[in-house]
């Protein structure tokens, strides 16, 4: 898998995107269990599990690109297809990965998914991630792409300053997620330590990392973010993350909330930022349009309907090829009699050539250049 870059392309409203590690010892069967049981419960219309080399030469919606291809540290391909609200259908594909060799941890099974809908992404819909992953705790598909942090939890801040300020620069530069410090005024409960990502949308709730500091790093936290990002982290509060490069829309006033009680309830204010953040445009990294091209040229779950438009799409596209090599065939019989033609007034139709009369020969006329003109059909078939 490479590095990020950007471009001037935002990700469509219609997509949901989402990459980390699997740090258990069977991430494709995984995926394959639940896959299982959600088509069983008629929760999916279907599935795909496909070797990445087979389902490259295979793709039947879109002549081969190699930027469909998904490279070759890719394990597994898994599609799935599914309708939300209003029978809107949703697509989506799961790519796992070898293990990255040069990651200082050396663990995990990375993931990237991609899924779009026929319409604009809706967050109360089903998050793409449970469709392939379960949803359980058991089960560890949700680490993220950097080490130590995690989805479906809180995350404690390094208590080493350079740590902390390397973990805040890496999550806003290598994510796809979106970044949450919360401040604890003071060590919260059982209740308290709940991640504030359970009171938000299904769909939001696996797109967004919550980081915690204690309350003795109130200075320490707020020094580093005031280095590294540009914004301050209020004392009892939370602020969420700019991504690097910012992206139009963000203001770190506006996405700073003053105070955020860990007491239980939902954190209104807050969750309201984060879905007013969530619906800023974001721009398209380099890993991530590699995804939604796989996600779109690389397809092969048709539906009946569109494996019914696919095969007489096919059936037109073999009459034309057979009609060209008809009419290619035919200029080169009608070359090859002409050849003949020639031929026999050359020879006099025995194989002996005769030569020509006297008087009777002009300068471009002679039976060798007829002879040259008709063999000269078969160089130029257009003709």
């Amino acid at each position: 898998m490479t590095k990020n870059s950007t471009s001037s392309t935002t990700v469509p409203d219609t997509v949901w995107l989402g990459r980390g590690r699997h740090l258990g010892p069977e991430p494709e069967q995984d995926v394959r269990r639940n896959l299982i049981a959600l088509k069983a419960a008629g929760v999916l219309d279907d599935f795909l599990d496909l070797d990445p080399v087979e389902a490259a030469r295979s793709t039947v919606l879109h002549p081969r690109d190699e930027s469909a291809d998904p490279g070759p540290s890719a394990r597994r391909l898994f599609e799935a297809r599914w309708r939300v609200a209003d029978d809107v259908t949703v697509r989506a594909h799961l790519t796992t990965y070898d293990p990255e060799p040069r990651r200082k941890d050396g663990e995990g099974v990375a993931w990237v998914l991609a899924a779009e809908a026929e319409r604009a992404w809706d967050a109360h819909w089903a998050s793409p991630a449970t469709m392939f992953w379960p949803d359980s705790e058991r089960v560890p598909w949700d680490h993220g792409t950097v080490p130590g942090v995690r989805l479906r939890t809180t995350n404690q801040l390094p208590k080493d300053d350079d740590k902390l300020r390397h973990r805040l620069r890496d999550c806003t530069k290598q994510s796809w997620f979106i970044h949450v410090v919360v401040h604890e005024a003071m060590t919260p409960d059982a209740v308290g330590e709940r991640p504030i990502s359970t009171f938000l949308p299904p769909s939001l709730r696996h797109r967004v990392v919550e980081h915690r500091a204690t309350p003795e790093q109130a200075q320490i936290a707020d020094f580093a973010m005031k280095r590294e990002l540009s914004v301050r982290m209020p004392r009892g509060g939370a602020v969420i993350l700019p991504p690097a490069p910012k992206i139009p829309g963000y203001d770190a006033e506006r996405f700073s909330v003053r105070s955020v009680f860990l007491d239980g309830l939902a954190p209104t204010e807050l969750l309201d930022r984060i879905k007013e953040f969530a619906a800023l445009p974001r721009p398209l990294q380099a890993d991530a349009e590699r995804a939604l091209t796989q996600l779109r040229q690389g397809w092969h779950l048709l539906t009946p309907d569109e494996e019914l438009v696919h095969a007489q799409g096919m059936v037109t596209r073999y009459a034309e090829a057979l009609e060209a090599m008809t009419n290619s065939r035919d200029r080169y019989q009608e070359a090859a009699e002409a050849a003949q033609a020639a031929l026999a007034d050359v020879t006099g139709g025995d194989g002996v050539p005769r030569p020509p009369a006297p008087g009777h020969v002009k300068a471009d006329g002679s039976p060798l250049s007829a002879l040259t003109k008709a063999f000269g059909r078969f160089r130029d078939p257009n003709k």
